[in-house]
């Protein structure tokens, strides 16, 4: 079973789902979590204390609103727009993610906080 999520950066307020995977789930058993966030292209990313393998959603074709957990950085990473790596207008990783939720609201609102020092995922 999904588990819905709130992103907070800034003034937007996103809702959000995490899907039912071992990785999701294991996010979702963190929550809250307040940090700050990196930013690479239009995409936040950010370490949080899960340690998890790639899965049998791990990939690197995603679309603006799709949150990935990166195995390398043990890092979530929330996708809304291109970054250095696209050649088109979809997000790139920069190596393969598991697919562990998605946006389901606007997630190109995530560009206009880009400078914001804050990001907060929290169950919703």
């Amino acid at each position: 079973m999904s588990v819905g999520i709130r992103i907070t950066v800034g003034d937007v307020v996103l809702g959000a789902e995490l899907f039912d995977t071992a990785c999701a789930r294991a996010i979702a058993d963190k929550l809250p979590i307040e940090t700050a966030p990196n930013v690479w292209g239009d995409e936040f990313y950010f370490g949080i204390p899960v340690k998890m393998g790639s899965d049998n959603t791990a990939t690197s074709s995603l679309k603006a609103g799709d949150i990935g957990y990166w195995p390398p950085g043990n890092a979530l990473a929330i996708f809304f727009g291109p970054t250095p790596m696209s050649s088109g207008p979809d997000p790139v990783p920069a190596s393969d993610v598991n697919m562990v939720g998605k946006i389901t609201g606007d997630a190109t609102l995530l560009k206009k906080v880009k400078g914001e020092g804050k990001i907060k995922i929290e169950k919703a």
